[in-house]
Formats: structure tokens, C-alpha cells, sequence
């Protein structure tokens, strides 16, 4: 899951809208009051009228964004913990072909993010991909992304915490039960923080980001005079079928590419700066990943697939053991700061969807800005605990947790990119880039195996929820606060 640093706007200082991926943990829900559109009571089917969702994109906005700055905060928001693990879960089950998985995810993302950044420069919203939902669909689409967003963040943050838990047992021993009950103090620690109301400031996601950049780059070239060609023999030692699963994988590591579309508006002139930061953000993301991937396989070699930590592993054949403690600080900390990211938005997302009649009202207290959402946190801290005693339970792992937190994540994503078939001009770039992006995105969920019944469960459950509920009005939630 991708991380957020859509909070750190150049002018600084002011506290950011808790974003959760995306999250990144990856794709990243907005929270602000328009996470999920108004509903009026009765009206559940509204569409917008076809020229005023096609109407022009404003040539210069308020804001101040550079295309420099959206860039970092793209990567930013696309980088995130899946990193630290995935590339080992990817070479476990495609083995060295997983490279080609990473690859196509790279390539994936060009139409992917070109859509989104056309989508945001024309529509700049705080929505973001309910936005657009609602402005193609009608209300009941932009509920069933704000599901499939909420529902995706406990599973999605148990394996987070996991990851990070992980890199302490590698480093200090103690297998699965240091593994597990590290991962469990971090999530209780989150639910604590979120609970009193701590925030993480924009400045902090964005010097976390830089932490994780800095972690990768270490433990490439630290370990690449250790590789060895013959590590790459054989390519496909699974199959090629077996790349297609891998991919689903590592949809955690490239969600995020819609994370920053909410900012559409902050940028100076959007529908220049927007498309221009999306492109060099690809780039450098593209690059980063590849580069990771090719040293876990060609340094590790077979031993990738059963590593908890591979980024450990590879400082350690540079730096020795010192290295794997040099790397479980790097995660936890990492873990730490990105799931805060995660619970807030949540939260704040649970909470709005309750507001706006898509969830139960009693969720709709700490909705507003300033307030706490304990009630909707405590719903996510409940799932999320689930998930984690399911898994440790049933000895499964993380990957479960990973493939119901992507098969949502490409749920959104399909929804987003079906929406700009009806919001963007005919013969647009962003129009030509959707049509490779829906065919990309339909087979990532045909890749997601079984796993997608989850989303496909949130959908019809948040479809029918829609139909028989009552919405409420800003003014009629707090009467269930």
C-alpha cells in the first residue's frame, strides 16, 4: 500500500488531509468532507448532466503546487511498505520471471496514471476517484469506491504490520512470534495515536517517503556487486502462467497512481503541471522498483522466495548482520508512520461515509474537521485485528491479506477508469489512455484469482445497502453522534 504525502503543500506548515492508501497499503481514500458525495434524502440515482461534467478545465487555479513538487508527492504517494516485502512474495511465486510482472506494472502505469492525471486536471475535486465516480454513475458508484476503500484498509494494515514485523524478527530472532506480536504492537500503538487525535504532518509523510527512497537505493547498490547471472536460471522456474499471480501481487506496490488527483486544484496551471509531475513521477517510480526487483533476484537468488526481509538480507551481504538492524529500524519506522496515514484516513473516511447515509449514522460522529473519529477507527481496529489473528491463526502468511487488499484497490481503479469514458472528450490523450488502462485493469482482476469475490462482495453489499437505507444529510448525522 502507497503511502500519502498529499499534505506537504509547498507553503508548509498547515496540517495535511489524512489520506489512507494507497495507499498507497497503497490507492489512498480521500477524507475531507467530499470523500463521499452529499446525498439528499430520497435521491440515490442522480447523474450529472452530461456538459458540466465535460465542461473545460480551468486554466490556472489558486493553488501553488509546481510540477516539481506534485512529482515528489507522487512518489511519495505511490511508495509505500509493500516494497520492503513484495518483491520476495513476487519471486516466490513467479520466481525470476517475476521481473516481467514488475515490468508490465511499470508499463501498466503510464495509461493508468495518464488517466487519472486528465481526469484530475479536468475535474480537480477533494474526491478524487469517488468524484468521479459520482459525476459518471450516480451516487451508489461513488458508495461502493468509498467501500471498497474503507474495507480495504484492515487487511491492507495487517499485512503492513507484518511486513514491518518481519524485518524485527529477521533482525533479532524469534520467528513468527516476534514476527507477530510486533505487528500487533504497531497497530495497537496506530488505534492509540489516531484515538487522542495525533496527526502526521505533511513534512513527516514526505521525510518518510525520502526514508524509503533512501532505504531501496542503500540495499541496491550495497548488495549488486554480490549478484550473479546465474541466480536468473531458470527464468521461469513456475511457468509462465505463474507471472500473471505475481502481478496481482504487486498491484500493492503501484497503488497510488489516483492519490494525489484530489490536488488537482493546488497545482498552478493543472492541466499543464498535473500531467507533466504524473509522467516524471512514473519514471522514477518505474526505475526505483525495477531496480529493487532485479537485486532481490539476481543478489538472493533462489533464497528470495523464502525471505521475510528481503531489503535486510541484501545490507547484509554489504554491511553484514549490522545491516538487517539497519533495516528493521528503517521499516518499523516506515510502518509505523505510513499506517498512522492509513487509520487516519480510514477513519475519517468511515466516519463521512456515515454522514452521507453510505454507512451507519452512528459512524458519522468525528466526520467534521477537527473532531475524531474514534468510532469509525474502532471499526477499523476491529477488522484489522481480524485479519491479523486470522492469518496467524491459519499460518497463511501475508499474501491472502495482500490479494483482498489489491483486488479492492483494482476495483476502485476500474470503476475510475470506466469513468473517464464518460467525463473525458472524445479523442483526448487521456480518453486514448483509458482504453488501454480498462484492459490492463480487467486483467489484473481476472488475475486476482478467488480473491476477487472480496471486492465483488463489498460491491454488491454497498449496492444494496444504498437501496435500502435512508440516506442522511450533514445536519441529520449528528443527531446519531
Amino acid at each position: 500500500m502507497a503511502e500519502t504525502t498529499s499534505g506537504a503543500a509547498p507553503a508548509g506548515g498547515a496540517e495535511p488531509p489524512h489520506a489512507a492508501p494507497p495507499a498507497t497499503p497503497h490507492a489512498t481514500p480521500p477524507d475531507t468532507p467530499h470523500a463521499t458525495p452529499r446525498v439528499r434524502p430520497g435521491r440515490t440515482r442522480g447523474r450529472a448532466p452530461a456538459p458540466a461534467a465535460q465542461g473545460p478545465a480551468p486554466a490556472r487555479s489558486r493553488g501553488g503546487l509546481t510540477t516539481a513538487q506534485g512529482t515528489a508527492m507522487y512518489v511519495g504517494a505511490v511508495l509505500g511498505t509493500g516494497v520492503i516485502t513484495l518483491p520476495a512474495l513476487a519471486a516466490d511465486t513467479a520466481g525470476p520471471a517475476s521481473l516481467v510482472a514488475w515490468a508490465a506494472l511499470v508499463l501498466v502505469s503510464v495509461p493508468l496514471a495518464a488517466t487519472f492525471a486528465a481526469l484530475g486536471a479536468r475535474h480537480p475535486d477533494s474526491g478524487g476517484v469517488s468524484t468521479y465516480a459520482r459525476l459518471a454513475f450516480g451516487e451508489r458508484a461513488a458508495t461502493v469506491v468509498g467501500w471498497c476503500f474503507f474495507l480495504a484498509i484492515p487487511p491492507g494494515a495487517a499485512a503492513a504490520a507484518l511486513f514491518g514485523g518481519a524485518y524485527v524478527s529477521a533482525a533479532v530472532g524469534g520467528g513468527t512470534a516476534t514476527t507477530t506480536a510486533t505487528a500487533a504492537g504497531l497497530m495497537a500503538a496506530v488505534t492509540a495515536a489516531n484515538a487522542v487525535g495525533l496527526k502526521v504532518t505533511g513534512r513527516l509523510q514526505l521525510a518518510l517517503a525520502v526514508l524509503l527512497v533512501v532505504l531501496l537505493l542503500a540495499a541496491v547498490l550495497l548488495s549488486l556487486p554480490h549478484a550473479r547471472t546465474d541466480h536468473l536460471q531458470p527464468f521461469a522456474p513456475h511457468g509462465w502462467t505463474a507471472v500473471a499471480p505475481a502481478a496481482a501481487l504487486l498491484v500493492w506496490s503501484f497503488a497510488g497512481w489516483e492519490a494525489i488527483t484530489h490536488l488537482a486544484g493546488e497545482f498552478r496551471r493543472p492541466a499543464r503541471d498535473l500531467p507533466r509531475a504524473t509522467g516524471a513521477a512514473v519514471a522514477l517510480v518505474g526505475v526505483l522498483y525495477l531496480s529493487v526487483a532485479f537485486a532481490v533476484v539476481a543478489v538472493l537468488g533462489p533464497a528470495a522466495a523464502d525471505s521475510d526481509a528481503p531489503l535486510g538480507d541484501l545490507m547484509a551481504r554489504g554491511l553484514g548482520g549490522q545491516g538487517r538492524h539497519l533495516a528493521a529500524g528503517a521499516a518499523l519506522l516506515l510502518t509505523l508512520g505510513v499506517m498512522n496515514v492509513y487509520y487516519a484516513g480510514a477513519a475519517k473516511l468511515g466516519a463521512a461515509l456515515g454522514r452521507d447515509g453510505a454507512l451507519p449514522g452512528k459512524l458519522a460522529r468525528g466526520s467534521e474537521a477537527g473532531e475524531v473519529p474514534r468510532r469509525s477507527l474502532a471499526v477499523i481496529a476491529v477488522l484489522g485485528f481480524a485479519a491479523l489473528g486470522a492469518v496467524t491463526l491459519t499460518d497463511t502468511g501475508t499474501k491472502p491479506l495482500v490479494l483482498l487488499t489489491t483486488g479492492s484497490f483494482t476495483t476502485v481503479y476500474a470503476v475510475g477508469v470506466a469513468a473517464a469514458f464518460r467525463l473525458l472528450p472524445r479523442g483526448s490523450a487521456g480518453r486514448k489512455a483509458a482504453v488501454p488502462a480498462l484492459v490492463a485493469v480487467a486483467a489484473l482482476l481476472v488475475a486476482s484469482g478467488p480473491y476477487l469475490l472480496w471486492p465483488l462482495s463489498v460491491t454488491v453489499a454497498a449496492w444494496l445497502y444504498t437501496r435500502r437505507r435512508r440516506p442522511v444529510t450533514g445536519a441529520g448525522a449528528s443527531a446519531h453522534g
